[in-house]
């Protein structure tokens, strides 16, 4: 995990626009010539470089920078290597097993049908088959529980039918009784077929599985753990819900996969913390698919596409590997954070893979950039787990964001160019502007990441003194005695910075910060668009600080 990038004190800052002297009715009117400014009282060099359009347009906030030094991972833990159909050999092999893969096909369907009916059975006079489980409701009864093994014996057919002849394991599970949770590597949707065979554990899951046919019925005798992960009050009861069902030697094992989703094998991602927050020892397992021609990882490839490799693969290899107890710190400062990280480097070491700072919430970004038409998709993960770490953005922000970046018209490499970025808000490539776009291009390509356009976003919106800028921003602009900012006022506080741009992009520009569509800029407004573009802030120093644009040609 990177570590958190701390903010300057505020004793460290170089703050023009919040001295006395800048925010009285006093301060002196400057000007500024071919991009520079000047005092009509003081054309001192200190002057000079106060000013909105020095090197770097966000002096005012903070002498900070972005974090130049963190080199983006080049590890993408979601791509499948083998997405294609495959070259001549596995079309022949798919030719040469088809009479095979119908019967596995068959087979399949069988014991679908077969662990559907004894799960029916087995729940029917308990709970209703087609209603979730009732939180805080009691263990299945042992009956019902031993009726469920026609359906484990099931989940090893479908196994048998993908071409898991055998399995090889190594280790075996701890007594429940020692290690009530268990947590797993994702690799495929195999994973979790395999662990009802082998464990039945009560397992913690999307709630968007429930409507899956067949599966939500089957996962709902598991006494499954719905939680809906974008929920903060559905992830506390979640977590309430692992504790109380861990606590109890009456319940199975709880068995969780703490990455979220499902990874290529080769990285670990950052773990959630569900896991870990109730306290009791887990028992980590990991998953291998070694392979040769196919890849079984279920990254960037269809459903479809990897059943029928599965099914016309002579043998699929699978490792199961149950390690060491993990116990949870002794020390209570060291928090459920340490304990994940003890429990991702355990394995990961027996993995022999590398434990990434990437999250779920990356495979949502990558996801859609793929719904959008876009290539390489690795190019719009952000490594969350440290962006949210660092500077506390949430994935639904992150996600907003893709959108807008998406609209600026990325190039095959996932770049934005200058041009196109301020397009999107109406703006030319003024002095300012790309000044501006130059602190996120601090690479000096000519063109911007997402990566780069959310770090420099959150960075600009952490900075100590923002969210009092931006209210001196507002008072600034609006005239005396009203609430709310026209049209014509936007365009009057721009030319303290910047020649405004045509009537088109002026509009455009307004409709961004209007918010609620009232053909008027209220407080609640600015602030928001501000917190959501805080780079746009630098569009206002000079008319905070007093300061005139000229435009010598």
């Amino acid at each position: 995990m990177a570590s958190r990038n701390h903010s300057p004190t505020p004793t460290s800052l170089s703050t023009p626009l919040l001295s006395d002297s800048s925010i009285t009715p006093s301060t002196p009117t400057r000007g500024v010539a071919n991009g520079h400014a000047y005092n009509h009282g003081d054309l001192s060099a200190d002057a000079h470089a106060d000013s909105v359009c020095d090197a770097d347009p966000f002096a005012f906030l903070s002498e900070d920078h972005p974090p130049r030094s963190l080199v983006p991972s080049p590890a993408d833990p979601f791509r499948n290597r083998t997405p294609g159909w495959g070259d001549a050999y596995c079309w022949a092999r798919a030719l040469l097993l088809a009479p095979v893969a119908a019967a596995r096909l068959v087979l399949f369907g069988l014991a679908i049908a077969i662990g559907y009916a004894a799960t029916w059975v087995a729940l029917r006079g308990w709970t209703d088959s087609r209603e979730r489980p009732r939180e805080g409701a009691g263990p299945m009864p042992a009956w019902r529980r031993r009726l469920m093994w026609v359906t484990r014996i099931s989940a090893r057919c479908i196994l048998f039918s993908f071409g898991y002849h055998w399995i090889k394991k190594k280790g075996k599970p701890a007594p429940r009784e020692l290690a009530p949770i268990v947590v797993s590597n994702h690799v495929s949707y195999v994973d979790p077929i395999y662990f009802f065979y082998e464990l039945f554990p009560t397992i913690v899951s999307s709630d968007s599985h429930d409507a899956i046919p067949f599966v939500g019925t089957i996962i709902r005798a598991m006494q499954v753990i719905y939680v809906d992960r974008f929920s903060p009050a559905s992830r506390k009861s979640a977590v309430n819900e692992i504790k109380r069902k861990a606590a109890g030697n009456s319940f199975p094992r709880v068995l969780l996969f703490p990455e979220g989703t499902t990874t290529n094998g080769m990285f670990l991602i950052s773990f959630q913390h569900g896991a870990f927050i109730p306290g009791y020892p887990v028992q980590p397992v990991v998953v291998r698919y070694p392979h040769v021609h196919f890849d079984q990882s279920w990254g960037n490839i269809s459903l479809i596409k990897l059943m029928f490799k599965m099914f016309t693969q002579f043998h699929n290899f699978m490792e199961v590997e149950y390690l060491p107890i993990v116990y949870p710190p002794e020390i209570k400062q060291e928090n459920a954070l340490h304990f994940a990280e003890n429990t991702s480097y355990a394995m990961a070491h027996a993995l022999n893979a590398l434990p990434t700072s990437y999250s779920y919430a990356d495979s949502m970004l990558a996801s859609r950039a793929a719904d959008a038409g876009k290539v390489n998709c690795s190019n719009y993960m952000v490594e969350m787990a440290w962006v949210k770490e660092a500077y506390g953005v949430t994935t639904s922000e992150a996600m907003e964001l893709l959108e807008h970046f998406l609209a600026m018209n990325p190039d095959s490499d996932g770049r934005v160019k200058a041009q196109y970025f301020w397009a999107l808000f109406g703006l030319d490539c003024s002095p300012l502007c790309k000044k501006i776009f130059h602190y996120f291009d601090f690479e000096n390509k000519e063109s911007i990441t997402f990566r780069q356009f959310v770090v420099g976003c959150a960075h600009i919106r952490k900075q100590p003194l923002f969210e009092g800028v931006c209210e001196i921003a507002f008072d600034k602009c609006k005239v005396p005695g009203t609430s709310d900012i026209s049209l014509a006022q936007l365009a009057d506080a721009l030319r303290s910075s910047m020649l405004p741009p045509a009537d088109d992009g002026m509009l455009k520009l307004f409709e961004m910060f209007d918010i609620d569509n009232d053909d008027k800029i209220s407080k609640d407004d600015f602030m928001a668009c501000l917190a959501r573009f805080p780079f746009m802030i630098a569009l206002f120093a000079g008319r905070i600080n007093g300061e005139v644009y000229i435009e010598i040609v």
